[in-house]
């Protein structure tokens, strides 16, 4: 459908859709080889992309989340895979704006700087194997020495690590004064004790090299410990930033690929004069159907964060609301690929066409965090009334928050 956007959202997907036809026609050969595509994050430098989130004042275009969201689902239409790395990068520098415009916080403005003048690439790397990323615990050890911590771990799902000059991460401080905390830190990839392991070989997003990372005895400085909470509890400031900006990035995305599917299936049945198939016009409908679904529910989403409200809701309340944008999506986009399957028959089979590699990347959006288990269990206990953690409130949250029962 004809997507209602303003000037300013029109002229980013605009450019973002010149990028992604670009995307497209390198795709199946990273898909393919299992590379990282290094010539798309040059043509996203040059677009001044790198910097989209990146307040003006520090060298950016200062995009808002409902600017970024369409630019993610335009670029997803040509590359899953680049745009969900791209969102890795973006996402976290939104994040930081959105706090350093009401903090002024001199260390994130530094931080904001340099990526405006294009010198840093972020990933986010938290996963780690058999424990459920929600940033409420780490299997990686945090140890106190003078000056900082020591972190000795292993992370999976390093998306964007192939390009990415910085991250940030998580580790579990056992000694802490009050029990034990998870701390956030920010990493040089570059640092000594990092070593990034090739173990990426997958179904899908083949392109996103989401290999893992090992930190053997890697120091961080005290001030690059950018946040911290008790173990196993819901912390505002996660909200505010994580939860509430990568959902709908991760929601986007997904979008962005099924609507890629669906744009191509209907060229090529158009192509076939099947357009007055009514088979073909039920299921090209219920796909529209799906596609803007999702897209109605990431604009209102952006509206939430984007005014504060969804924070005046309560720390899971606003969780849950975060989750459910991103679940709605990542179990549409599938579904839009399998109801097309009916009608484009044995051209979504082939390898040589794009509908396959499009079906594969849009499994992945069902596990990444939230997870469809996490994503159900918050959200039903919130609609129950149940608590399903302990609480970190915005008048709490900080290094100085405290352990509640």
């Amino acid at each position: 459908m004809i997507r209602c956007l303003t000037p300013r959202q029109q002229e980013l997907v605009d450019l973002a859709g010149r990028l992604a036809d670009s995307f497209a026609e390198r795709a199946a050969g990273h898909d393919r080889d299992n590379t990282f595509p290094v010539e798309n994050y040059d043509d996203l430098r040059a677009a001044g992309f790198l910097r989209l989130t990146v307040p003006t004042e520090l060298g950016g275009q200062g995009a808002s989340l409902d600017e970024l969201l369409p630019v993610l689902d335009r670029l997803a239409m040509g590359d899953g895979a680049t745009a969900l790395a791209y969102a890795i990068h973006v996402s976290p520098l939104g994040q930081w704006a959105s706090v350093w415009r009401h903090t002024r916080n001199p260390r994130l403005a530094d931080l904001l700087r340099q990526a405006g003048e294009d010198k840093l690439v972020w990933a986010s790397i938290t996963s780690e194997p058999g424990m459920r990323n929600d940033l409420t615990d780490a299997r990686t050890t945090a140890v106190k020495v003078d000056g900082g911590f020591r972190l000795t771990g292993r992370k999976a799902y390093a998306t964007n690590s192939s390009v990415a000059t910085h991250c940030s991460t998580s580790a579990r401080w056992e000694d802490a004064e009050g029990g034990p905390r998870v701390l956030l830190c920010r990493i040089a990839l570059d640092a000594p004790g990092v070593t990034i392991h090739r173990t990426w070989d997958t179904m899908g997003m083949r392109g996103t090299r989401s290999d893992d990372v090992e930190y053997a005895d890697v120091f961080v400085a005290d001030e690059d410990v950018v946040h911290s909470l008790p173990v196993g509890h819901l912390d505002a400031r996660v909200l505010e930033t994580v939860w509430s900006w990568a959902m709908g990035a991760f929601a986007a995305v997904y979008t962005g690929i099924a609507a890629g599917a669906l744009d191509w299936t209907t060229r090529q049945l158009t192509g076939r004069g099947k357009g007055e198939d009514p088979l073909v016009q039920d299921t090209v409908g219920e796909c529209e159907i799906l596609v803007e679904t999702c897209r109605a529910l990431y604009q209102r989403h952006a509206a939430e964060v984007s005014s504060r409200r969804l924070f005046d809701l309560g720390v899971q309340e606003g969780i849950a609301r975060c989750a459910l944008v991103k679940y709605v999506a990542s179990n549409n986009a599938p579904l839009v690929l399998r109801r097309l399957v009916d009608v484009l028959g044995g051209a979504s089979y082939a390898r040589a066409l794009p509908f396959e590699r499009m079906w594969r990347d849009a499994q992945a959006g069902t596990f990444m965090p939230m997870s469809n288990p996490a994503a159900r269990k918050i959200i039903g206990a919130s609609a129950l009334g149940v608590r399903t953690a302990p609480v970190i409130d915005f008048d709490e949250t900080g290094h100085d928050s405290r352990a509640k029962a």
